[in-house]
């Protein structure tokens, strides 16, 4: 690009499209990284990224669980597409860092100097990586990393807060979408004088246990987490989120209804956590005629859960779980503060850490 400020730039990162053009962003196959931000751009100078669930495992798996060779993938990646957009699972993650430089027209209300996540996925932002990321074991979410990415008019970041640590706070905002739409679908039963019962698949995880967390804050009757193992259970039960607590493959949709049948039958909500494919159709089994299913999984099939509806004749209203809601990363950090079991999930995974430590430098 040839002097981004000087060109008109569209609020969506049209004018970052390098190929095919016509596209947006997501959908590019390559993007323009150039640093210098146009009038309403902003400028981040990377300090770690954080990579979706679904796409990680894919790598792992994709490796043989060699970390070399994911970060070298990795790398590779983000150099050729100038993003980081796993083409298998169509998904990235997001990014913290530092505002480095904001075009005179930025909407984003950001300064020099702002700590910022961003809430807008990787596939779409303009991304460089400078450090080869060396410091990074190439098999765990968090990515330390140095380099720049570029935010649009209609990009959406957060200021990181200085009360939790930053990998907490990184691991909450990038799954914050999930328990703002959970307490929407929720409360639009509430309104009607309904209590929904609610079933999570991938129950203990991140956006897991906030979609428990904001199902019960909203409204939600019965609640029940579905988990694949033991440890996994035991983890759930003394988070105290759900009601009933069921261990089962939910790639096994037979498995997942037997368990239900002996612990309250089907759900009307039906939330997808889960960071394996093939969960599609034990979610709509699961769910009693006239009920929701939100896919919030990355590895979610559109046609299987298309086809397996009708196949199944179910009678279920299907959503794609949308990474915005307005307010949401405000209503999941404050479920991290508030609630004490979901915070204890977290530092399960993220470990528990004082506040404004683990920070990346």
């Amino acid at each position: 690009m040839n002097g981004p400020a000087a060109q008109a730039c569209s609020p969506l990162g049209l004018h970052r499209v390098r190929e095919p053009r016509g596209v947006l962003p997501q959908a590019a196959l390559r993007l323009d990284t150039d640093p210098r931000p146009a009038a309403d751009e902003v400028r981040v100078a990377v300090e770690c990224l954080n990579l979706d669930a679904a796409s990680l495992r894919q790598l792992r798996e994709r490796h043989h669980g060699d970390g070399d060779a994911v970060r070298a993938y990795v790398c590779e990646l983000v150099r050729e597409r100038g993003k980081m957009h796993n083409p298998v699972t169509g998904s990235g993650g997001m990014l913290i860092g530092t505002v480095a430089a904001c075009g005179p027209r930025s909407p984003l209300g950001l300064r020099v100097g702002d700590r910022v996540a961003t809430l807008v996925s990787l596939t779409l932002t303009p991304l460089v990586i400078t450090d080869g990321l060396r410091d990074w074991d190439g098999l765990s979410e968090r990515v330390p990393a140095r380099g720049h990415a570029i935010l649009f008019g209609r990009s959406i970041a957060a200021r990181l807060p200085g009360d939790l640590p930053d990998p907490l706070a990184l691991s909450v905002l990038d799954v914050c979408g999930a328990p703002a739409l959970t307490g929407r679908v929720v409360a639009s039963y509430t309104r009607r004088g309904r209590a929904p019962s609610v079933l999570v698949l991938g129950a203990s995880g991140k956006s897991g246990s906030l979609s428990l967390a904001a199902a019960r804050r909203a409204g939600a009757g019965r609640v029940t987490g579905v988990v694949p193992d033991a440890a996994e259970e035991a983890a759930l039960t003394a988070a105290g989120l759900a009601d009933t607590v069921v261990r089962a493959d939910a790639r096994d949709a037979l498995a997942v209804r037997s368990a239900l049948e002996r612990h309250g039958g089907e759900a009307d909500v039906t939330v997808v956590c889960t960071d394996v494919a093939g969960c599609e159709h034990a979610a709509i089994l699961a769910t009693a005629d006239g009920g929701s299913v939100v896919f919030f999984s990355m590895a979610t099939s559109f046609s299987a859960a298309a086809l397996g509806a009708e196949g199944m004749a179910r009678d279920v209203t299907m959503l794609i779980g949308n990474g915005y809601q307005p307010g949401h990363h405000t209503l999941a950090l404050d479920l991290v503060r508030q609630e004490p079991g979901v915070r204890a999930l977290f530092d399960r995974t993220c470990g528990p850490a004082r506040a404004g430590a683990g920070a990346v430098r």
